[in-house]
């Protein structure tokens, strides 16, 4: 792997910490805005206000940047949308920062990225844009992020509801994957580390789901295994495999503890939506002596482990942009083949049961008016095709969401948001 933007990105996000707090002359070049994390060096994090002045100023930079509103939580505070490029393209790139509030570092990361790409003016850094679309939701939970919590206001986890969507923040998501249709979807987060078993600097994981497409699944784990854990080791930072606790000595897996195929988690909606989807997750816990005794530099240690993993996202849509357009854009047109099995159950490390297996799926599922009437907004949301009746409204399978269609209406499905008919004659 040739870290080429990956470089760029460590060396703009150093610049950028090291840069004096001076007024720029007139006649000058407008010096790039600082976050609040970068202005204390790590001390406090970002504010709402500042992230919105970074924002705000951004959008004016560059002709290459805009800065749109999604969506509005319950607490009226903007859900937004960055998209940085040169001009439409087919690759597309969402970044997805921070959706649990307490977990503030990806947000920290995205926000220097935007800035970050905003002002470069390499050629290197051009010719990237110029075929790649990257949006970015800078903050994903902002109530949560305002009062420090993993939840939103009404204390729900957004990252459990990207299925039946009755959140604000996970509404605006889908409707975001809907209309751009991203190769990639990277989510960005942090844990809690167990000494010993489970303590390295980066986690990620891939989508487990079993209805992800063959093709989407192994570019997501190229993406993890030969870009984004590459470029973090390159930086002295460790990395491991989400969820899987392993033995300090031989390094085998000893047990899973997180990380299951469970449709609702975005990073398994990532791969049922045909995109190659990545949770990455840094380690809040200090490691070291000093950072124990200074907790800006363990921030700024789960920041830019952050960013280094970014840069290798960056190497990957790079260097593989013609394998991860062709297995995404396939993915999408092989629900109208209409054919093989959905999985409500299992892993691509836990094999589906006969249980979990629906071996010969029906023609599609018949809804009543008043199911229709229930769930009409999030099917809408999700991209599903739907065929109105006065009675009611027929999901056939024969469209690109066919596997979520069966999570979504199927009664052996467990997140199911209602139980329609199924219709076997086609």
């Amino acid at each position: 792997m040739t870290p080429r933007i990956r470089t760029l990105a460590l060396a703009c996000a150093a610049a950028a910490l090291a840069a004096p707090l001076v007024t720029a002359p007139a006649q000058a070049t407008p010096t790039p805005p600082r976050t609040g994390f970068e202005e204390t060096n790590g001390a406090r994090w970002t504010s709402r206000p500042e992230e919105q002045a970074l924002l705000a100023t951004v959008d004016k930079a560059a002709k290459r940047v805009s800065v749109a509103r999604i969506g509005t939580t319950k607490q009226d505070r903007p859900v937004q949308l960055v998209r940085i490029g040169e001009r439409p393209t087919k690759n597309t790139v969402l970044l997805i920062c921070s959706q649990h509030g307490d977990e503030p570092s990806g947000r920290e990361a995205c926000l220097s990225t935007i800035r970050d790409l905003t002002y470069a003016k390499d050629k290197r850094t051009q010719r990237f844009l110029s075929r790649t679309t990257l949006l970015v939701v800078p903050t994903a939970n902002p109530d949560g992020r305002a009062a420090d919590t993993r939840g939103n206001s009404d204390g729900v986890d957004i990252n459990r509801d990207h299925l039946s969507l009755q959140t604000a923040e996970a509404r605006a998501m889908a409707a975001v994957i809907r209309d751009h249709k991203p190769d990639v979807i990277y989510d960005l987060h942090e844990y809690g580390s167990t000494p010993e078993f489970y303590e390295k600097d980066l986690f990620d994981l891939w989508p487990r789901n079993l209805n992800t497409d063959a093709a989407v699944h192994g570019e997501a784990q190229t993406l993890s295994k030969a870009y984004v854990r590459p470029a973090a080791e390159h930086d002295g930072y460790t990395t491991g495999t989400y969820g899987i606790w392993t033995d300090p000595v031989t390094g085998e897996p000893v047990k899973q503890v997180a990380g299951d195929g469970q449709e609702r988690i975005l990073r398994n909606m990532s791969g049922i939506k045909h995109a190659a989807g990545l949770l990455i997750e840094s380690r809040v816990n200090p490691l070291t002596e000093a950072e124990k005794k200074d907790e800006a530099l363990n921030n700024r240690r789960r920041v830019t482990s952050q960013r280094s993993a970014l840069g290798g996202l960056f190497d990957y849509t790079d260097e593989r942009r013609r394998q991860l357009e062709a297995a995404t854009g396939a993915a999408r047109t092989e629900g109208y083949r209409d054919r093989g099995p959905v999985y409500v159950g299992g892993a691509d490390n836990d094999p589906a049961e006969p249980s979990e297996t629906i071996q010969d799926p029906p023609c599609g599922y018949r809804l009543n008016a008043a199911q229709y009437g229930d769930i009409k907004d999030e099917l809408a949301l999700h991209g599903v095709t739907v065929q109105r009746h006065k009675s009611g409204a027929y999901v056939p399978l024969r469209q690109s969401a066919r596997a979520l269609v069966p999570l979504l209406l199927d009664e052996r499905a467990p997140y199911h948001m209602v139980t329609a008919r199924p219709d076997m004659v086609c």
